[in-house]
């Protein structure tokens, strides 16, 4: 990976408080980035959630009978997420995760996702190829991916090379178009 990408990089924890600011619609508008893929009675995926910026619009998606189960390394992150969670009256919804820097600990949903979200993620894990893998053995046959990437953090090139790595593990782009100045692709999990 280029020098712009450096080695991998995590978030700090305490962020996670301007991450979840309102003002962050403005750019990144959750329900309008999400609408399109996500329908009530799923089960989605939220990889490096933070304090749920998207994961709480998500549980409001996949209704009462769905279900997100969110993915975070930091505990403190997850903490907050539950916090924001109960106050909404969605954590019965909403599944948190502690994951560890050898696995996203997803081997009990191998095949039962249907869609996963990978926000500003994929640059700061030290394996890529490793989180991309986890990430479609979740997926269900025809289950999507969306990943989502700032180009201040990393290049085009790079970016290309994390869809060739998911491509590498099996699934295929079904668009890749920048949401507004991020990169951007949707993949998916072949049903056949």
């Amino acid at each position: 990976m280029s020098n712009k990408s450096c080695s991998f990089r995590i978030c700090p924890w305490w962020l996670g408080y301007f991450l979840v600011s309102p003002l962050r619609k403005l750019l990144d508008n959750p329900e309008k980035i999400l609408s399109p893929h996500v329908r009530a009675g799923m089960t989605a995926l939220d990889v490096g959630p933070g304090m749920g910026y998207f994961t709480l619009p998500l549980a409001k998606i996949v209704g009462p009978s769905g279900r997100v189960i969110a993915v975070d390394l930091q505990e403190k992150m997850l903490s907050g997420l539950q916090r924001r969670a109960k106050r909404a009256g969605l954590s019965e919804r909403i599944e948190c995760r502690l994951a560890s820097e050898k696995s996203l600990n997803l081997a009990d949903l191998a095949g039962r996702v249907n869609f996963a979200l990978a926000c500003y993620v994929v640059h700061e894990v030290p394996d890529p190829e490793r989180l991309l893998s986890e990430i479609a053995r979740a997926l269900a046959p025809g289950g999507r991916l969306l990943i989502v990437e700032p180009p201040s953090h990393i290049s085009r090139a790079d970016f290309e090379k994390y869809l060739a790595l998911a491509q590498k593990n099996g699934l295929s782009t079904v668009s890749s178009s920048p949401l507004g100045r991020k990169l951007s692709a949707l993949l998916e999990k072949p049903t056949g």
